[in-house]
């Protein structure tokens, strides 16, 4: 199922005068032209980099809120009264999993409906409402209320971030404003970490662990007042003169008529609201929603989540620390988030991915190796260690960072919102599915035949990447549009 760009595509862009070749990987910046057709080189990354770094807020509120009851679960469990009750303490962990689906699935109307910034404020709220009540609470019931109340939120922020940064961002660094919701989930997570340290010695520390994260969220919504709105979003609704403004703030002045001129010569798609999500599932929008959610399923299949939730037995089998294995999976993660955000506009998307996907095979190889090597004795513990870190850093360069990237790169204006809904859904399932049966699957089938389980799924993602992606580094929206979406 691999895109080929015909004679009639490359005709279609020579008229309509689009700058850049799609049939060809050349990744060399998309030059704008000012309207007296004097090349002005690529906008400067400034004026969108303030907005960028307010949206990924929401990454980092993820990232928090995926780990922060991770070391203070015990304690918790203690003050709450469940003690020993391991399926209320599963829902604890879970139950902002549920609450993320049912956000995720509103992600798409609600950003089609009243736009990018005011649906970050939107799950803003319950994060804030969900945080000071699983914080003050006295019992297990107000607890699974205020992390389905986060799940919410969570399931709103990771795709209007997605969507909203790829919109604001200059196509020639997109892919390294891109690579920052990344390192903010990474920070998110380090930061719960930090925070929840104190919780085995201090009484009462895991209710500050939650009163903590109402104060990024606040400041998502108040920031979001000043940011720019998506000049996509508001050329969609018709709100043209808006789009022109933000468009000024973003790439500054002499880019506004050029930036404008290339939007409306893409599928304007004027009744986004409209988009019902049986139009995702068949017809000339069917390719590119089946690449988005098959890139998210076999993310998930490569066994991740599974590594993220359950390192800390294969550290303690080996002698480390939990709080210390926590550490280095998150330093590892940070690690190849942040080479990933240095190559992200250098290398490419599909590059990275490909690498990505080959070395986390590899190193979930080498961990299936380790759990067959009995005589190795403590050796084969400390070379599982090794493949698991060395599985988090290849998963950061590329199959962590790049689907949250190109998905709305490549879909078109006017099915995006709603489209990464849909593939951001299909995420959250395929990752509570993962993470509810590997430890049966683990006892039943082995860590031997598990791994290599994981290790043909990165195999697989890898081939199904070679056949499937384009290139779209150095590339506007609206060229990736024109050339991957087949004439109506």
């Amino acid at each position: 199922m691999r895109w080929k760009f015909n004679s009639s595509v490359h005709k279609r862009m020579q008229s309509r005068e689009l700058v850049g070749a799609m049939d060809r990987d050349d990744e060399s910046p998309v030059r704008l032209s000012n309207s007296t057709g004097q090349e002005n080189g690529s906008p400067s990354w400034k004026n969108s980099l303030p907005h960028v770094c307010v949206a990924t807020i929401s990454s980092f509120l993820f990232g928090y809120h995926l780990s922060v009851v991770n070391e203070p679960l015990e304690s918790i469990s203690m003050d709450l009264g469940f003690a020993g009750n391991v399926l209320a303490e599963g829902l604890v962990v879970s139950m902002c999993l549920g609450g993320a689906l049912v956000g995720c699935l509103f992600s798409g109307s609600i950003a089609d409906g009243i736009g990018r910034c005011r649906a970050f404020q939107l799950a803003a709220l319950p994060m804030i409402a969900g945080a000071c009540i699983s914080a003050s609470t006295t019992s297990l019931e107000g607890m699974l209320l205020g992390r389905f109340l986060v799940g919410t939120g969570m399931g709103i922020g990771p795709p209007v971030a997605s969507l909203y940064v790829t919109e604001v961002s200059p196509p020639s660094v997109r892919g390294t404003y891109g690579s920052f919701i990344q390192i903010a989930t990474c920070l998110g997570l380090i930061a719960s970490l930090f925070i929840g340290i104190p919780v085995k010695e201090v009484v009462g520390w895991w209710r500050v662990c939650f009163w903590v994260s109402a104060a990024p969220a606040a400041l998502l919504a108040l920031c979001m007042e000043f940011c720019a709105e998506s000049p996509h979003w508001l050329y969609k609704r018709g709100r043209i003169g808006e789009a022109e403004v933000e468009f000024e703030r973003l790439l500054g002045g002499p880019y506004v008529k050029s930036a404008l001129a290339e939007l409306s010569r893409s599928d304007k798609g004027d009744d986004a609201e409209g988009v019902k999500y049986s139009e995702l599932l068949y017809g000339r929008h069917f390719r590119v929603v089946f690449i988005g959610t098959t890139l998210f399923a076999l993310q998930q299949l490569s066994g991740i989540n599974a590594v993220f939730y359950f390192s800390s037995t294969v550290f303690k089998s080996a002698g480390v620390p939990s709080d210390i294995a926590n550490i280095c999976v998150g330093l590892a993660n940070l690690s190849g988030s942040i080479v990933a955000m240095l190559l992200m506009d250098k290398l490419g998307r599909k590059v990275l991915l490909l690498g990505s996907f080959i070395g986390m095979a590899a190193a979930m190889g080498l961990q299936a190796g380790a759990a067959s090597f009995h005589h190795l004795g403590s050796g084969r513990l400390y070379l599982s260690v090794g493949g698991m870190l060395l599985f988090v850093l290849a998963f950061s360069l590329g199959a962590g960072p790049v689907p949250g990237l190109l998905l709305p790169e490549i879909f078109p204006n006017r099915i995006r919102a709603k489209a990464m809904a849909l593939c951001m859904s299909v995420h959250w399932v395929v990752n509570f599915f993962v993470g509810l049966l590997f430890l049966q699957m683990l006892e039943q089938l082995g860590p031997q035949v598990l791994y290599s389980m994981f290790a043909s799924f990165c195999l697989i993602a890898a081939i199904f990447v070679q056949r499937n992606v384009v290139e779209t580094k150095g590339k506007s929206l609206q060229e990736i549009e024109i050339a991957l979406l087949p004439p109506q």
